[in-house]
């Protein structure tokens, strides 16, 4: 009978990634942030086990989208009063927070549970070039467009 492997998490070592967002699509780009942050790319993934990866997005203002996104995709927030849906679009968000695009694309595609809230801290998106984690050493990834 085969047995799941599990790694005792002492032994696990936190490792940082550099990601450039620049002429990335938003949803691929997504995608394999939340794989990475999951370590569904390492050997030893297990499911619901941390796998102590932070993920470090520069570039985020560069993103691009496909089709009518700008005008046509909209994001919702309610404040828990009646009648107090807030509504913004996606173009009014990109210029004023670029970070919090691909936050919220992230946040959204990892799976519920109580690690998610703690996996979406170890994303940090910044709109230019610069970030404060220089030293961590992030390793940079060059993913796929």
């Amino acid at each position: 009978m085969n047995h799941t492997y599990i790694p005792s998490g002492k032994y696990k070592e936190r490792s940082w990634f550099l990601v450039d967002a620049t002429d990335q699509t938003l949803g691929r780009l997504a995608t394999q942030i939340t794989n990475l942050m999951q370590g569904k790319s390492q050997a030893t993934y297990t499911p619901g086990f941390d796998s102590k990866v932070h993920v470090i997005v520069i570039n985020a203002e560069k993103i691009k989208f496909t089709g009518k996104k700008l005008t046509q995709k909209f994001y919702y927030s309610h404040t828990g009063k009646p009648g107090e849906l807030r509504t913004k679009s996606l173009s009014l968000l990109l210029s004023q927070h670029p970070n919090r695009v691909i936050e919220l694309a992230v946040k959204r595609m990892l799976p519920n549970g109580f690690a998610k809230n703690e996996l979406a801290k170890r994303l940090k998106v910044y709109a230019q070039e610069t970030h404060p984690h220089q030293a961590q050493k992030p390793k940079e990834m060059m993913l796929s467009k």
